[in-house]
């Protein structure tokens, strides 16, 4: 069903519940394929998503973030404050760690606020943002939800964590690329609003997987030729062939596992997945966009935030970027951006790399 068509039934498709890293065809996978205990896992992440999605819902009825915080002229000011709920599904649950205060011995309490933190400081000294909505947000995150939770996602208003089952998945907070994956929602929301389904979808996938691998190699001061352009390394346990969710630079060979099954991720255009499942194939068909910003980056050379990040944040925040908008769209406006920052050169790059993977970016 085409995007325009849903959205007149009814109305534009939203995150689900704020887009988890997980997508559900990979725990479903899990629910065939894998053993008793990791079955269940699945299976309760699975459910656990459904109700998830209703809650989000209704707290877009009831309105948008509340809690805003303050733009002085000293430039933006990080909020952080992390919950942990105890193992329930409750939110946000108790304070456990704010603003200013030591790290503890809860290594995802640690892990989540400095993730909190590095992609706050990622939008505000790379883009002059501040915070998610560019309005000073507090910047919340809950840890320790549910019993063997398989995900995390962003709702809307916080961050949530999974413990992982501690069989195929670690700890969720463990990677950092996926704490500014799912924060990055938040800024797409903000700026873009690109529905959830088909190309629009993948974008929207695709660009937090862009800003989520530039927090990361911000943090560590990598160049795109030093990056490792991986998305979620360090969530697969010892027992799972594979080296995280997804890979920018090789989409299709991040894992390769009996239970997880094989990176469905192409590449290119001539692999385009034509499917219902996943809202259009949202988090596979990202791979396509996702190659074509690390070949950019590549191109460019140095760190990728400077140019090829500038140019993708540039397009997302450009107000002719429909919310449906087509892979095709978006990379002419990449093109435009490209070439109005920085010049011919920059332009050329872009409309290459997007030409490599099989999508005409010219005007």
């Amino acid at each position: 069903m085409a995007a325009s068509t849903l959205e007149a039934m009814h109305g534009p498709v939203r995150c689900p519940h704020g887009c988890s890293i997980l997508p559900p065809d990979l725990l479903r996978r899990i629910a065939r394929n894998g053993n008793r205990r990791q079955r269940e896992a699945a299976l309760d992440t699975l459910g656990l998503d459904h109700t998830l999605r209703a809650s989000r819902a209704t707290l877009e009825l009831l309105g948008g973030p509340a809690r805003r915080g303050l733009f002085g002229l000293a430039g933006a000011i990080k909020q952080r404050t992390v919950y942990d709920a105890d193992h329930t599904e409750t939110l946000p649950g108790r304070v456990v760690r704010s603003e200013g205060a030591a790290a503890g011995g809860d290594v995802e309490v640690n892990e989540a606020y400095d993730g909190l933190g590095a992609t706050f400081d990622f939008f505000a000294q790379a883009y002059d943002r501040n915070s998610i909505d560019d309005a000073g947000l507090h910047l919340d995150a809950t840890v320790h939800y549910g019993q063997r939770y398989d995900n995390a996602f962003w709702n809307g208003r916080q961050m949530v964590f999974g413990d992982g089952d501690d069989d195929l998945f670690n700890r969720f907070t463990i990677s950092l690329d996926v704490i500014g994956h799912e924060l990055t929602h938040g800024v797409t929301g903000d700026e873009a609003q690109l529905v959830y389904l088909g190309q629009a979808g993948a974008l929207n996938e695709s660009l937090s997987d862009v800003f989520g691998s530039l927090v990361k190699q911000y943090v560590r001061r990598q160049t795109a030729e030093q990056a490792d352009w991986l998305i979620g390394e360090g969530l697969f346990t010892a027992k799972v062939h594979g080296v995280a969710l997804r890979s920018m630079k090789a989409p299709g060979s991040a894992f390769d596992d009996p239970v997880l099954g094989r990176d469905p991720q192409p590449a290119n255009m001539s692999g385009y997945v034509r499917t219902s499942a996943d809202n259009g194939g949202v988090h596979t068909n990202s791979g396509i966009p996702n190659h074509a910003f690390y070949l950019v980056a590549v191109a460019l050379g140095g760190y990728a935030w400077e140019k090829a990040g500038r140019i993708w944040y540039d397009t997302l925040r450009d107000r002719r970027l429909k919310p449906t908008a087509t892979f095709r769209q978006f990379a002419r406006l990449c093109v435009q951006n490209a070439e109005h920052a920085f010049g011919a050169h920059e332009r050329d790059a872009v409309t290459a790399a997007w030409s490599e993977v099989g999508v005409a970016a010219d005007a």
